[in-house]
């Protein structure tokens, strides 16, 4: 059913109010065709009927679940930005691990805030166990991935992934932290799974925002180029907020803050960057 530009405008403000994410006018086939594939599976055949469903039940509702997993894209990989990691391996995780072990407050935390089916997450708690018995020997490390979308966070805890998610993993971590039962399942070790917990946030939520405190890496990429420049601004100053003094954050590679906070600061590494407060 084609999508009309009332209807486009009704449910894209509906979208933005809800969790920032904007859709241009030129993402109008995009939202039509999503939209299309919800109507279907609820049997119901206007726009106008289904935006009154979304309307009539609580923010918590399946339905209203169901369509944000429709609209949010979740492409991603174990090792993605490897200049990144690096730099957290090699330099910013013993920096900040030096920092902290002054103060004698021998604990890590760590948010992949749009973790997706969880490879950014996992990829740091594997890379952390390797410091188990040296820079992090007697330290307590907590990861926490947050989605919106609850399909991909069940996908995370489960841990099952396919060859192509484990495309860029280097063969030492593929060989110790993977059992592969095929030449398509990889299934992630207890190991690894049990540094990270999952859980469902949306990033637009000021209440649930304002809690995730004290970390010492945040993890937010390719998530900012869904939002206009009023939803980043929200967005950045909680993560500002929820970043300790001494704390790194991390967007993708093609994103930047420039225009949007002016708290941040850059910090330069071979092939990429990171903001510090």
């Amino acid at each position: 059913m084609k999508l009309a530009d009332k209807d486009f405008e009704l449910f894209r403000d509906y979208i933005y109010n809800l969790c920032g994410i904007y859709f241009h006018t030129s993402k109008k086939y995009f939202l039509e065709s999503r939209l299309a594939r919800r109507l279907e599976d609820c049997g119901i055949k206007t726009h106008a009927d289904y935006y009154k469903l979304l309307k009539s039940i609580p923010g918590g509702s399946q339905e209203l679940k169901k369509l944000l997993d429709e609209i949010t894209t979740n492409e991603t990989c174990f090792f993605r930005n490897l200049p990144q990691l690096n730099a957290l391996e090699n330099k910013l995780l013993p920096e900040v691990v030096e920092t902290k072990g002054k103060i004698g407050f021998r604990k890590l935390r760590i948010w992949s805030a749009a973790s997706s089916s969880g490879e950014e997450a996992y990829t740091m708690a594997m890379i952390l166990l390797e410091k188990r018995g040296s820079l992090l020997k007697d330290w307590i490390i907590e990861i926490i991935g947050t989605d919106i979308n609850e399909t991909v966070l069940g996908q995370a805890r489960e841990g099952v992934y396919n060859s192509y998610s484990v495309r860029n993993t280097p063969d030492f971590y593929l060989k110790k932290y993977f059992k592969q039962e095929s030449a398509d399942k990889f299934i992630l070790s207890p190991d690894v799974k049990k540094l990270v917990t999952f859980n469902h946030l949306n990033l637009y939520d000021d209440t649930k925002m304002i809690f995730m405190k004290s970390f010492d890496f945040i993890f937010c990429a390719n998530v900012l180029i869904y939002f206009d420049t009023a939803s980043k601004s929200k967005v950045v100053q909680h993560f500002y907020n929820n970043l300790q003094p001494y704390g790194y954050f991390f967007v993708g590679q093609s994103e930047s803050l420039h225009g949007v906070n002016d708290n941040f600061k850059t910090v330069h590494f071979p092939g990429g960057f990171a903001y510090k407060k």
